[in-house]
């Protein structure tokens, strides 16, 4: 939470930050915030308590807030990759392709997708019936979790989820995908060799960030719901791992975010000082 909130404090304070990169990744940063409020709130404290429950309605609700943060965020990345593609392959226009209004009805569209799919997800939850009070184990509500213990018929509810995660998945995976084929071919053609380390550090961040969260979260939906542990490490890696990577993975590998950091703790200090 603290990494997350720092990375929004400092973008929005510093106007060497004001740019459509750190646009994208000051609300990345606050999806992240988010789902680190989900989740974790409710794991420490059944990891205190001797009876762990939660009720129907809790239940519920959680499933639709985890599912609007990852949906979210996917779209979110998708639209950070098209950033990098723009500074990279076409650097001359970059500021014509890349406008306010652009970067603003992006985030709108990842917003708007996002509650689509968690709706839709939560309809399929409310639809389900359970015959007695059962044990989920997983240490969160996610709906792959409780389809092992309906007494309903969940085929349809398995085909419509996968579909969801095929339309979300896959259809926010192509764009980043395609996005880096360009700029990996276009970095190839820069002649200098310092050109091209300074093209890849500016996308290297992002690609670690895609390559975490899709790369667990794909696997946690479109593998079967059979309770196993493999299923359990998929979701804490993209619903807690990968917000809290996040930040330091943004700050750690980017000097103009460590700058922007001192720069604004230097002013604050500066100002309590006085």
């Amino acid at each position: 939470m603290m990494g997350n909130l720092t990375m929004m404090l400092v973008i929005s304070a510093d106007s060497h930050l004001h740019t459509p990169m750190y646009f994208f990744l000051s609300h990345l940063s606050f999806v992240d915030l988010y789902l680190s409020c989900v989740a974790v709130p409710k794991l420490l404290k059944d990891l205190l308590s001797e009876q762990k429950t939660i009720s129907v309605e809790g239940c519920l609700a959680q499933i639709f807030f985890v599912f609007f943060g990852p949906g979210n965020e996917a779209c979110l990345l998708s639209a950070m990759a098209y950033d990098r593609y723009a500074a990279i392959c076409h650097p001359l226009v970059y500021g014509q392709v890349m406008s306010h209004q652009l970067c603003v009805r992006l985030v709108l569209i990842s917003w708007g997708l996002a509650s689509l799919n968690a709706v839709i997800i939560e309809l399929l939850a409310i639809n389900l019936d359970f015959c007695d009070a059962q044990t989920i184990h997983h240490y969160m509500c996610e709906l792959p979790s409780l389809f092992p213990l309906s007494c309903s018929d969940i085929s349809i509810s398995i085909s419509i989820l996968s579909l969801s995660t095929i339309f979300l998945g896959f259809g926010n995976f192509l764009p980043i995908f395609f996005s880096y084929v360009h700029i990996i071919l276009n970095i190839l053609s820069i002649s200098s060799t310092a050109g091209r380390s300074k093209a890849f550090s500016t996308c290297s961040s992002h690609l670690i960030a895609v390559i975490l969260f899709f790369g667990s979260g794909m696997l946690r939906y479109l593998m079967p719901p059979s309770g196993s542990s493999l299923n359990l490490l998929f979701s804490i890696q993209y619903s807690v791992i990968t917000p809290l990577l996040n930040p330091l993975i943004y700050s750690l590998k980017n000097k103009e975010v460590k700058t922007a950091v001192k720069r604004t703790l230097g002013k604050y200090l500066q100002y309590f000082k006085w």
